[in-house]
């Protein structure tokens, strides 16, 4: 049974339910591929005994989640309501929404809303302009926080002690020729954009991308989450993002700090 660590809960073991477990971690093997899946795939994914996979398959179809021809697996629509049910729930989604689509109009870009999940950063909201068409990070995408200018200053609420813990032990992977990924220089880099308040990262993620973020804060001054602007290198230089777009991101955190508990 795997050691129980959940931040700011008392889980003991005995209150851990192995079933459930093996399920949701059997629901997350279907975004390893593209299309749908055997049996034998799923349970070798997951880690679990081909029995074991095929009970918690079918308990799953019952429930309208998977669907099945009897020889392959595959998702069905009804797995959103489980993200629909956070994201109505979380209460940050709620009160930066409007901040996030007014400040996409006034610079006429993409804003996003990230939280800190891990070693990653997932985006769970976005505004955008009034605009036909418009690219940017879809809701549930996910990058590792490391390299993005909103992981950094999420990571930056830690103390520099258990910072430099994190940022050693977790995968640092280079995704772009630009891509830092020595554990000393990231923490130089992150402690310096928390004494700034802001990070900036330049085709670290994502080639041809750069991006500003500011952290979000609750009302006793805890880091909850972060918002973004980004733009194409070829459209919009970093002294731009600072000039432009940093202003509209610290009016928008700041208004919403004395709301978020």
């Amino acid at each position: 049974m795997p050691k129980l660590k959940r931040e700011g809960s008392e889980a003991r073991a005995t209150d851990f339910v192995e079933s459930l477990d093996r399920g949701l971690r059997l629901l997350q093997t279907f975004g390893s591929t593209g299309g749908p899946m055997t049996l034998s795939d799923l349970a070798r994914a997951a880690d679990l005994p081909r029995a074991t996979a095929r009970r918690i398959l079918f308990t799953l179809a019952g429930g309208g989640f998977v669907s099945t021809d009897g020889k392959l697996f595959t998702l069905t629509p009804h797995v959103l309501t489980l993200a629909a049910s956070y994201l109505r729930s979380s209460q940050v989604v709620t009160v930066l929404q409007p901040v996030l689509d007014r400040i996409a109009t006034a610079a006429q870009e993409i804003s996003s809303l990230a939280v800190l999940d891990g070693d990653d950063v997932v985006f769970i909201a976005r505004g955008s302009p009034a605009r036909v068409f418009s690219t940017g990070l879809d809701i549930g995408y996910r990058l590792p926080a490391f390299c993005t200018s909103v992981g950094r200053v999420m990571l930056g609420r830690f103390d520099d002690e258990e910072l430099a813990k994190r940022l050693k032990s977790m995968r640092r992977e280079a995704l772009t020729p630009q891509t830092v990924t020595d554990p000393k220089l990231l923490l130089k880099t992150i402690l310096a954009d928390r004494a700034k308040g802001f990070a900036l990262v330049d085709r670290e993620a994502e080639p041809h991308f750069r991006s500003i973020s500011v952290p979000v804060r609750r009302y006793d001054g805890t880091i909850v989450a972060a918002i973004n602007m980004g733009a194409h290198v070829d459209r919009v230089p970093a002294r731009e993002l600072i000039d432009r777009f940093l202003p509209l991101l610290r009016e928008g955190a700041e208004d919403v700090k004395d709301r978020l508990l």
